[in-house]
């Protein structure tokens, strides 16, 4: 049995982490370490370790990720604009091998932004 993802084990109440959203498929919860104003991770409760991994048959699991990322950022007042990115890789910035997506906003977001 693999070890669990820190994803996993805040799902599971391991350790503590302010859900700011929570429904069947996913939740959600502030970064520790945020990259702007609002930084929110929207995370599958599926334990799918990176987009690439993902298949047909995660479709609508994938749609609902952005979803909730567009209704969080509603909620955060980020209607000047906001970023939603998904790190898949050790060398797109992967630092957890548990698909999430970043919400980020309240501030001007730069290009190129890596």
């Amino acid at each position: 049995m693999s070890e669990k993802t820190l994803f996993e084990r805040i799902l599971d109440k391991e350790i503590p982490a302010g859900i700011v959203h929570e429904d069947d498929l996913a939740f959600a919860i502030r970064d520790i370490n945020p990259q702007a104003p609002v930084h929110i991770l929207v995370i599958p409760k599926k334990p799918l370790p990176r987009l690439a991994q993902g298949d047909e048959g995660d479709q609508a699991l994938l749609g609902h990720l952005l979803l909730v990322a567009a209704k969080l950022a509603k909620s955060e007042n980020l209607a000047e604009g906001y970023r939603v990115v998904i790190n898949n890789g050790p060398h797109g910035g992967e630092s957890v091998p548990h698909l999430h997506v970043h919400l980020l906003g309240g501030r001007q977001m730069t290009w190129p932004p890596g």
